[in-house]
């Protein structure tokens, strides 16, 4: 995939505390700009997701490291949705430099409820929220 194929695409400003002794960015910090992709979706005003006295939680993530990411610069973010189940989204993301897939992931998270600890269903108003950024895989 290249990144006009995510529904959402988002970036983020490379830091120089994001790199490591050898100069490029370092591999747990591919998590956090995946991350600002799934937070830009899952908490964007015009399009609530998040049920009454619920949070998300990661479940799963899947990370493939394709290509090195260096300092100075910044780093796009293609985000999109594979499914949508009863509490759970998995994300289809990938990282990309200059145009260059650096990164491809697949997270789950699911939606639990504060008080009771366990999984707890997406309402149907969620749901169509996040059909929006369904993937189209042909």
């Amino acid at each position: 995939m290249i990144l006009k194929d995510f529904p959402l695409v988002s970036f983020d400003k490379i830091r120089y505390s994001d790199t490591d002794r050898q100069g490029h960015v370092n591999n747990a910090v591919f998590s956090t700009y995946l991350e600002t992709g799934r937070v830009e979706l899952l908490f964007d005003p015009q399009y609530p997701v998040l049920g009454e006295d619920t949070s998300f939680v990661l479940a799963s993530l899947k990370l493939d490291f394709l290509n090195e990411i260096k300092w100075p610069g910044q780093v796009d973010i293609g985000t999109g949705i594979r499914k949508i189940g009863n509490s759970s989204v998995v994300f289809a993301q990938a990282l990309f430099q200059n145009d260059l897939c650096v990164a491809k992931a697949e997270t789950i998270i699911v939606q639990v409820h504060n008080a009771q600890k366990g999984s707890f269903p997406l309402s149907d108003a969620s749901k169509k929220a996040l059909s929006r950024w369904l993937l189209r895989e042909d």
